[in-house]
């Protein structure tokens, strides 16, 4: 029954777009930060290309007034779901007006920052703008959205399309934004926040924003490192000029995924906002370059339905890809590729579900696409893939299209045999490994790395002159850490050399793989393992205090000393480890209540998720719980990233079972804000 449900659901959409084409919308927004609530004054303009009864927009949760068909008063019906206009509508052109009010359940987020500050930004993916403006969970129905809103002079304010003009109000600000060209509605965006911005052009001239709030304003630099690199690169490599009329890249407060390629503007996480050290460990580049390619894949050209999803999430990995490789170099480029392979061939063993099928995981959407891509890239040549690859931008511009649309014009410029490879990487599980191994094979390290990994089950004592000799090579460092990964086990004194020339090749990576594999560190070795600290990464750095402490409890306090100021990433990842150990060492400070209420603060709604969760743990581990610890908890569970929520719910589920936690959990109640009462209620009745 759920397969005939889902069926006959897009069989109406199907017939939506084939009686009524809407043209534009433009919506006159106000967002209500208090009651986290948007209203506006809606006007579609749409076509009606066959004579049809009923014209539906999907809209959830929300409440209209006003409706009016071409200035009369409409029929309508508000399912919940959807705004339905009864009409005996006739083919021609006509005009819908009308006004809601809906408070998103998600969708569009209102995120509470210190000091009464607020960011607001959206995630449309799916079928979820609809949540937050009246629109359509069908991707088919492209169209042009104009919005218009109004919102705090002191907040700046973003959306799709060309920037028009602000206008003040009140105290308030009137901004209005344009687009020229159609696109589906999950790319609706709308970002409200704190920013500066920092404006650049293209080789091609298309105008480049870049955002951050103002405390990161030193971090600028690297964190968009690459951008116009990547931005020139794919212009170039895809062969069509970027389709829209400007870029702009804004990172957001706990957003729910890495990023999101709305069109004309990126959102991304702002664990992406880095310095020069947290850059060599987690930087912007391969999101950058996948969320950008979407505006070709994705945005320009959408997949008309789930099964067909490859065509975008598998261009856009190959092309980020292909940018990186055009930022690291060939061997960086092989490298991911071998990994991704050992990836989809462990992966193949249990997922049954091939490339074309919506149900796939996005390993295989995203990775085994990019694989697919990389084959066929090499196995019609470059010239020809690029002359397709342009001809199927061109022909589809701003429609939808399906694997068949891509393979005719692959068709076109090569008599490949696409039967057999849509069978080999679209419709199996397996993963072709002597294809892949082959194509890996061009490349010097991969040949390398695959020499290692033919060495696991080979005793010690006859690999260690070749590893050795590997180390001291100037071979690209994936191929060392594959070698430090697996020593892992063996016993440390017939590895000791290994680890020796590991470190000594004063690679970050490298040395971060033996800070990684290396947890009971002997004291011969301890003084070359302390060295990991002075690395600049972060990552390392927070690996290698935290087993130099355990292991070596009578220079705990010559650690801790040395890295007292130390912070880390943005999510503080350093510090707050930095807080946890001090309070964990016996006499190792005099105003342990301090330590605890910095601690304590790393929980509140000031910080963001990765930062709260951290310092929870660590506050429930060290059993530092007061009420503030509890409310901090209880907010959790009403966060919208749902690992947050869960961590927050399954953590309170724990501490219940302890009578005088429950006790204190019961106390709070009366404080807490009423969607926190109501999932505390909820648990406390469980």
């Amino acid at each position: 029954m759920k397969y005939i449900l889902l069926f006959f659901t897009a069989f109406i959409f199907a017939q939506q777009t084939q009686f009524v084409d809407f043209k534009s919308v433009s919506g006159q927004l106000k967002l209500n930060t208090k009651e986290k609530s948007v209203s506006g004054l809606v006007n579609y303009q749409f076509q009606v290309l066959k004579p049809v009864d009923t014209i539906k927009i999907d809209a959830k949760n929300m409440e209209f007034s006003n409706v009016t068909m071409n200035q009369k008063e409409a029929i309508f019906i508000n399912t919940g779901k959807q705004l339905q206009i009864i009409n005996h509508f006739q083919e021609g052109e006509n005009q819908l007006t009308f006004e809601y009010t809906v408070k998103p359940k998600q969708a569009l987020y209102f995120v509470d920052i210190e000091n009464a500050e607020v960011q607001i930004w959206t995630q449309g993916q799916g079928r979820y703008t609809s949540n937050w403006f009246p629109s359509f969970d069908d991707v088919n129905e492209k169209l042009i959205f104009n919005l218009e809103i109004t919102y705090d002079k002191n907040y700046q304010v973003v959306s799709n399309g060309i920037f028009k003009q602000k206008t003040e109000e009140n105290d308030q600000f009137h901004w209005r934004y344009q687009m020229e060209k159609p696109m589906s509605s999950y790319l609706l965006m709308l970002t409200i926040g704190n920013f500066d911005k920092k404006e650049f052009k293209s080789k091609s001239g298309i105008p480049l924003e870049y955002y951050l709030e103002p405390k990161d304003a030193d971090r600028f630099e690297s964190t968009y490192r690459y951008s116009k690199r990547i931005f020139d690169f794919l212009e170039k490599e895809i062969g069509v000029k970027y389709p829209w009329k400007i870029n702009r890249q804004i990172p957001v407060r706990d957003f729910l995924y890495a990023g999101m390629e709305n069109t004309t503007t990126t959102l991304f996480a702002t664990r992406y906002v880095v310095d020069s050290i947290g850059f060599e460990d987690r930087n912007y580049t391969n999101v950058d370059a996948h969320e950008l390619a979407h505006h070709w894949f994705g945005d320009l050209i959408t997949a008309e339905s789930s099964t067909h999803h490859w065509l975008q999430e598998g261009f856009a990995t190959y092309y980020a890809l292909l940018a990186e490789k055009e930022i690291y170099g060939e061997d960086y480029f092989y490298s991911k590729l071998y990994d991704t392979a050992q990836q989809l061939k462990f992966a193949s063993r249990t997922d049954a579900i091939p490339v074309l099928n919506a149900k796939a995981s996005s390993l295989t959407f995203y990775e085994k696409g990019a694989w697919a891509l990389f084959v066929l890239h090499e196995a019609i040549g470059d010239k020809a893939f690029k002359k397709a690859i342009k001809s199927y931008l061109k022909k589809y511009a701003y429609q939808t299209v399906n694997t068949q649309d891509f393979f005719n014009e692959i068709k076109k410029v090569s008599d490949f045999d696409l039967d057999k490879f849509q069978k080999t990487w679209l419709e199996t599980t397996a993963f072709d490994t002597p294809t892949a191994n082959a194509l890996l094979s061009k490349n010097k390290a991969i040949q390398e790395r695959l020499e290692v990994d033919k060495l696991k089950k080979t005793p010690l004592d006859e690999k260690q002159d070749y590893f050795l000799k590997v180390l001291n090579s100037d071979i690209y460092h994936s191929v060392k850490i594959a070698i430090v990964e697996q020593i892992e086990a063996e016993k440390y004194e017939a590895k000791k050399v290994l680890l020796t020339a590991a470190l000594q090749t004063n690679n970050i990576k490298v040395r971060q793989a033996v800070a990684e594999n290396l947890s009971k560190i002997p004291e011969d070795f301890r003084t070359q393992y302390e060295t990991l600290l002075e690395d600049k990464s972060y990552q390392t750095q927070e690996i290698a205090l935290y087993f130099l402490w355990k292991n070596f409890p009578e220079r705990r306090t010559e650690y801790l000393d040395k890295t007292k100021k130390w912070v880390g990433f943005n999510d503080y990842n350093i510090r707050t480890l930095w807080l946890s150990l001090a309070l964990s060492t016996e006499n190792y400070n005099n105003d342990p209540e301090a330590l605890i209420a910095e601690l304590i603060a790393f929980s509140s709604i000031k910080y963001e998720t990765t930062t709260r969760q951290n310092a929870l743990e660590k506050l429930i581990a060290f059993k530092i719980i007061n009420d503030q610890v509890l409310s901090n908890l209880v907010n959790a569970t009403t966060h919208h990233m749902w690992q947050f929520s869960k961590f927050g719910r399954d953590t309170i589920r724990l501490l219940l079972k302890n009578s005088e936690m429950r006790a204190s959990f019961e106390r709070i109640l009366t404080n807490l804000s009423p969607d926190e009462k109501f999932q505390l209620n909820r648990l406390l009745k469980e």
